[in-house]
Order: structure tokens, then C-alpha cells, then sequence
């Protein structure tokens, strides 16, 4: 069957797409049960916010190359910018799927438009997706609920405040639940934060030729994992950002080399991955204080 191509760019270009009324601009609870249009190969390229549940149906969806099982009682999150492929694996026209969709301007002045970025599950692969448990899955219907009545609501001037606060809350439900998840998964996720230690100690035995400086996307894709999930694990894990463990390595290496070889400041600049030694020199003294020929003439005077 043909794929074919969407811009979500409103509340209104979704509920066309599934036949689906649409009841507010910026904001819509989604049953695909009442969907009267069957959607079963299409590319959707987001402009929205929006939360999936699945209950009951089998269908695959694809981000970027790589194609993940969507399986029952899982949600999905995606944001704005994100292009996603969904493959139903036989047709159907109600799919057993609800969810929440949002437009960034419904939000926009309010306290969930400053902190949705923080919410980094958005930027998740399907492949990192939320499993709920049956209390969570209920807690979550019922947020559902509570903005759906909200919408139903006739408009007055509380309405975007009301709308907005209450995803906040749903949302916020979902960042507990996710971490929930991350401590059930703790002795995978545990194997995951040694290997990311260990690969980071083998990175300057020569990846660092091909790669230039190590960076959280390159230690992700090893773990086969989204640069915001591997950071969010890692920092659950260690209590610390795989960034800043990137860059404490970093330093110490230097300081070995600084230390203990006569290579010229440059030549360990390059050596360490860094383009320019002025990008070194400047990553050092932030860091420890003092500049690279500094700690080498305190090193060499000890």
C-alpha cells in the first residue's frame, strides 16, 4: 500500500487525517476507536506535541533507520520537529490507541512553556518508550479524562491556564513514571553506565583519530540508545551527566600526558581530538583553573 506524507502542523490536520471532529484548535484527547479514516502506512512529520497509548493493536513505527515493536500498554511521546514513519502490521480503521495532542501555542506564557524542554522522554526513540503498570496506566486515563472535560468546557478566560496546567500535570506524572522505570531496569542500565565507562577509557586508543573529541551521541549510538535517553540513564546511574564525565576524562588525560610527555601543548591538543589548541587550552583552564603550560611547569617543579 502507498505511503503517504502529513504536516501535523494543527490539531485540526490530525483529526482530518483519521476523520476525527476537532473541538479545539490547539489542543485535542485522541481515540482512535471513533477514527473514521484508516491511516495504516503513513509519514508524519510533527509539529505538535503529542502522547500515545497503545491497547491493543500491532503496528511497528519507524524514527530515523531504525524500526522498534510498539507494543501493548506502552506510551509514546513525540515533539515538534520529529518525523515519524507508523506501519500497521494488517489494516485497521479504529485502532485501540488514545493520547493527547498539543500545539506549542497553547502553552506559550504559561509555567509548562518554560519547563516542556526539561521533559527530555519527548526527544525519545520508540525503542526508549514508557511501560505502564495498571495504577499508571488509570492515572493516566485519568488525566485524560480531567482535559477532556476541560475542553468540552465552554472557552472563558481561564481555559488555556486550566488546559495547560493540566497537561503539566499528566506530564509530570509521565517523568515519575519514567523514573520508576529507569530503577526496575537498574542492573541493565547498570551494564550499560560500566561499558559507557569502559569504551570512554578505550575512546584515546586511537578513536580519537577518527572521531575527533568523544561526545555523548557517539557513546549513544554504541548502546544503541538516543543521546537524551543515554544521558538521562547515565546521570540516574553515576548521579552525574555523561557530559561531564566526558569532560573529567578528558581532563585527566591531559593531565597524564602533561605530565609525563614532552609533546608540545598543540600536539596534545590534537592528539586529544580538539580542532584548534586554543579550544584546549581555553577547556583546560576552565576546569582546573590554570592554564596547560601552568600545570606543567607546577607538575615539573614538584
Amino acid at each position: 500500500m502507498k505511503k503517504i506524507n502529513v504536516n501535523l502542523d494543527s490539531i485540526d490536520a490530525y483529526n482530518k487525517l483519521y476523520g476525527l471532529p476537532t473541538h479545539h484548535p490547539l489542543v485535542t484527547v485522541i481515540d482512535l476507536k471513533n477514527a473514521t479514516n484508516p491511516v495504516n502506512h503513513v509519514t508524519m512529520n510533527y509539529g505538535v506535541y503529542a502522547l500515545f497509548l497503545k491497547n491493543g493493536i500491532n503496528c511497528s513505527i519507524r524514527y530515523g533507520r531504525r524500526k522498534y515493536d510498539y507494543q501493548e500498554g506502552t506510551v509514546v511521546s513525540f515533539s515538534p520537529g520529529q518525523i515519524i514513519d507508523v506501519d500497521m502490521d494488517k489494516t485497521e480503521i479504529a485502532p485501540d490507541v488514545i493520547g493527547l495532542m498539543f500545539h506549542p501555542d497553547l502553552i506559550y506564557g504559561t509555567p509548562l512553556a518554560d519547563k516542556i524542554k526539561s521533559f527530555s522522554f519527548f526527544d525519545y526513540t520508540e525503542m526508549e518508550s514508557l511501560h505502564l503498570s495498571e495504577e499508571e496506566r488509570k492515572q493516566f486515563m485519568f488525566c485524560l479524562q480531567q482535559i477532556k472535560h476541560e475542553i468540552e468546557h465552554p472557552v472563558d478566560m481561564h481555559s488555556a491556564a486550566l488546559l495547560s496546567a493540566t497537561i503539566q500535570v499528566l506530564i509530570e506524572y509521565l517523568h515519575r513514571f519514567y523514573d520508576r522505570q529507569f530503577i526496575t531496569r537498574h542492573k541493565v542500565n547498570s551494564e550499560i553506565a560500566n561499558t559507557f565507562q569502559r569504551q570512554l577509557k578505550e575512546y584515546f586508543n586511537g578513536e580519537q583519530e577518527k572521531h575527533g573529541l568523544p561526545s555523548v551521541a557517539y557513546f549513544a549510538g554504541k548502546a544503541c540508545l538516543s543521546a537524551g535517553y543515554f544521558s538521562d540513564l547515565i546521570r540516574k546511574e553515576t548521579g552525574t551527566s555523561p557530559k561531564d564525565i566526558i569532560s573529567l576524562y578528558l581532563i585527566s588525560e591531559a593531565k597524564h600526558r602533561l605530565a609525563t610527555g614532552s609533546s608540545d601543548i598543540s600536539q596534545i591538543a590534537y592528539d586529544l581530538g580538539f580542532e584548534y589548541p586554543a579550544h584546549f587550552t581555553r577547556m583546560f583552564k576552565r576546569m582546573t583553573g590554570e592554564s596547560p603550560t601552568q600545570y606543567r611547569s607546577k607538575i615539573s617543579a614538584n
